[in-house]
C-alpha cells in the first residue's frame, strides 16, 4: 500500500469545465504540485495510462477518483467517453504513468478532438523527463531536438539516427536498459563519437548521471542493462563541411541497405549535401 502523504492545502475553488493534460511524478511523488492535486480532487473523470499506478498516487494523497483506461490500446474506447462528459460541462484529466502526458504517451488525439469541439483545454506543468535530463546535463540547451524512443534493432537504429546526425541541437532520447550498450554503440558509429550524458532513474533513489564521449558510455560496464528509467542525451555535431571521400563512404555503407534513391535521400540528410548529386554518385558505386 503507498504510504500517505501530509495532506496538502489545496484549493477548493470549483474547477472550470474542460479537458486538463495533468503532470504527474516520474519517481519522487513530492514533485506533484498543488495546481496537479486541485485538479485531480474535482475532476469528474480521470484518463489514465494505468489505472493501478494513478490509483496509488492518488491514495498517497488522500483523493479519489473516477478513473478510465486510457492507453494505446483502449483510448479509442475511452475517448468518446470523455468527449460526452465534456460535452455535458465536465472535467476531465489527462495524466500518464509518469511525467506529463503526450511526451510519448498517448493523448494528442483526444487533445485535437476537445480543442476542435471548442472545449477548453488546460494545461498543467509539472515533472518531465525531458526537461529534468536537460536541467542537470551539462550540454546546451538554447536549441535541442526530442526523438522519443529509437527503434529496437540495430539496421532501422542506424538508419533512424542517420535522419538526426546533420542537426546542429542537443539530441534527447527515451531507452530502455536492456538496449542501452547497442544503442550507445549505434549512436558513436553514426553521430560520430560525440559528448552524451545518460541519466538514469531521475528523481528515484538510484538517480546518477553519466558523462562522456559516446564510444566511452558504450563500453561502460555500469551501462550494460541497466535497470530503470533512461534518458539520453547527445551533444551537437562539429560543423565540418562533408568531403567527397565522405560522401563516398556514407553512400557505400547505405547501399549495402537500401536503394539507391533512398540511400541518396539517407546520406543527404546526414551531411547536408545534395540529394541529386549524391543519388547519381549512388548509381555510379552501385555499378
Amino acid at each position: 500500500m503507498a504510504r500517505a502523504l501530509p495532506p496538502p492545502q489545496l484549493d477548493d475553488a470549483p474547477l472550470a469545465p474542460g479537458l486538463y493534460v495533468v503532470a504527474t511524478p516520474i519517481g519522487n511523488l513530492r514533485d506533484i504540485t498543488l495546481r496537479a492535486l486541485d485538479v485531480l480532487k474535482q475532476a469528474d473523470l480521470v484518463l489514465a495510462e494505468d489505472t493501478r499506478v494513478t490509483a496509488k498516487l492518488l491514495q498517497a494523497f488522500g483523493l479519489s477518483a473516477k478513473l478510465e483506461r486510457h492507453d494505446e490500446h483502449a483510448a479509442g474506447r475511452a475517448r468518446p467517453k470523455a468527449m460526452a462528459r465534456l460535452a455535458d460541462g465536465g472535467r476531465v484529466a489527462l495524466v500518464s504513468d509518469a511525467g506529463t502526458p503526450l511526451i510519448s504517451d498517448p493523448g494528442y488525439r483526444l487533445v485535437r478532438e476537445a480543442a476542435a469541439a471548442g472545449h477548453a483545454v488546460h494545461p498543467i506543468p509539472g515533472a518531465s523527463a525531458l526537461l529534468a535530463g536537460l536541467s542537470a546535463a551539462g550540454l546546451p540547451t538554447d536549441r535541442f531536438l526530442f526523438v522519443g524512443f529509437p527503434p529496437p534493432r540495430s539496421a532501422a537504429r542506424r538508419a533512424f539516427l542517420a535522419e538526426f546526425a546533420g542537426v546542429r541541437a542537443t539530441l534527447v532520447f527515451f531507452e530502455g536498459g536492456s538496449r542501452l550498450a547497442e544503442c550507445l554503440s549505434d549512436m558513436a558509429e553514426v553521430l560520430g563519437d560525440r559528448e552524451a550524458v545518460v541519466a538514469r532513474e531521475i528523481t528515484k533513489l538510484y538517480e546518477t548521471f553519466y558523462r562522456g564521449p559516446l564510444a566511452e558510455l558504450a563500453a561502460d560496464p555500469k551501462l550494460d542493462a541497466p535497470k530503470g528509467e533512461i534518458v539520453i542525451m547527445v551533444a551537437p555535431g562539429r560543423e565540418v563541411e562533408a568531403t567527397a571521400a565522405d560522401a563516398d563512404a556514407a553512400l557505400a555503407d547505405a547501399l549495402t541497405r537500401l536503394k539507391p534513391a533512398d540511400a541518396a535521400a539517407e546520406v543527404a540528410k546526414a551531411l547536408g549535401l545534395p540529394r541529386r548529386e549524391l543519388y547519381r554518385r549512388a548509381m555510379e558505386l552501385k555499378r
